[in-house]
């Protein structure tokens, strides 16, 4: 669940027009035998040659001729049951939807076709997108002297680790713990590996587990409960933030905006781990994804952080 870009990989771009800066992601592949899951024969490889030679490049004149803007899209999603994590059916489908009239006018029949099917047919298309919008928003926090406000977290298989506003880019980490969730038919918590990737970004934005509340068909999806148990999950979340973002709306609380800027002095004064919804990697590599569930980070990496922020 990581993966490696190459300088001829086509990246999306997310621009924070409000502060000028940018951030990066690789294209999704989809699920199955995808390069992030180590998979790697002919099949991987060819997929990655026609993202590099033809899907990425009529993606990139599309958005040149007309960029998407993500915050209203995120909005949209979060009213149609998605949370940008382990759910991205409706972003997806907007996102497809706001570029179809622009791919067509600068693509051909083969490649529409084509670039079509494999955004249609990846209901995770948009999971990169919005990781790279939440590096995007938190980067510019970094270095606000004395801010406990989270501005990363991520996590390698061994260690999980975040960053803090007023620390800059300096990382605080602590072993990482497994997942606990639903497993595809077929594996089980044996097969699994450690919590791992870097998509833990969207819950420091307030997306994922902390908007469970807008998406309660995760919850049955990841083995976190029904209804009620997404309520909870972002109830509790909320206790760990300085606020909240009013643009991103909950219907189902009363559209209440999502939380937003975990605090690491929250987190320690109430014990309550970051909760984080995620895929489940299989720990041999290249088998894939073997389930989806939700893990904690480690309260190690608060604790960690805060004392580095109460030195002078």
């Amino acid at each position: 669940m990581t993966g490696i870009t190459t300088r001829s990989m086509p990246l999306l771009v997310v621009e924070n027009r409000a502060f000028g800066n940018r951030s990066f992601c690789a294209i999704n592949e989809g699920l199955g035998k995808v390069m992030r899951f180590g998979g790697n024969d002919a099949e991987v490889l060819a997929r990655l040659a026609w993202l590099r030679d033809e899907f990425g490049p009529l993606l990139g004149k599309a958005l040149r001729a007309s960029a998407v803007a993500l915050n209203p899209l995120i909005a949209r999603g979060l009213a149609m049951g998605d949370e940008m994590h382990q759910r991205n059916v409706a972003c997806t489908s907007l996102l497809l939807r706001s570029l179809a009239p622009t791919l067509a006018r600068v693509g051909n029949a083969h490649s529409l076709e084509k670039a079509f099917a494999f955004i249609a047919g990846n209901d995770q298309f948009f999971l990169n997108v919005a990781m790279a919008m939440g590096k995007s928003i938190l980067d510019p926090a970094r270095g606000i002297e004395g801010s406990s406000v989270v501005t990363a977290m991520a996590r390698n298989g061994t260690d999980f680790g975040i960053r803090v506003a007023g620390r800059g880019d300096e990382w605080f980490t602590a072993p990482v713990e497994m997942p606990k969730g639903l497993y595809f038919p077929g594996f089980s918590a044996a097969d699994a590996n450690p919590d791992i990737g870097d998509s833990a970004i969207l819950e420091a934005i307030g997306l994922g587990a902390f908007s469970m509340a807008a998406a309660p068909a995760v919850a049955g999806f990841i083995g976190a409960g029904g209804f009620a148990d997404a309520l909870a999950y972002t109830r509790a979340m909320s206790e760990l933030t300085v606020g909240q973002n009013n643009t991103w709306a909950i219907p189902a609380l009363e559209f209440r905006g999502v939380p937003i800027g975990i605090d690491v002095r929250r987190v320690v004064e109430t014990g309550i781990q970051p909760a984080i919804n995620t895929g489940i990697a299989h720990r041999r590599a290249g088998v894939g994804q073997v389930g989806a569930g939700v893990a904690r980070a480690p309260l190690a990496c608060f604790e960690k952080a805060l004392r580095a922020l109460d030195r002078p």
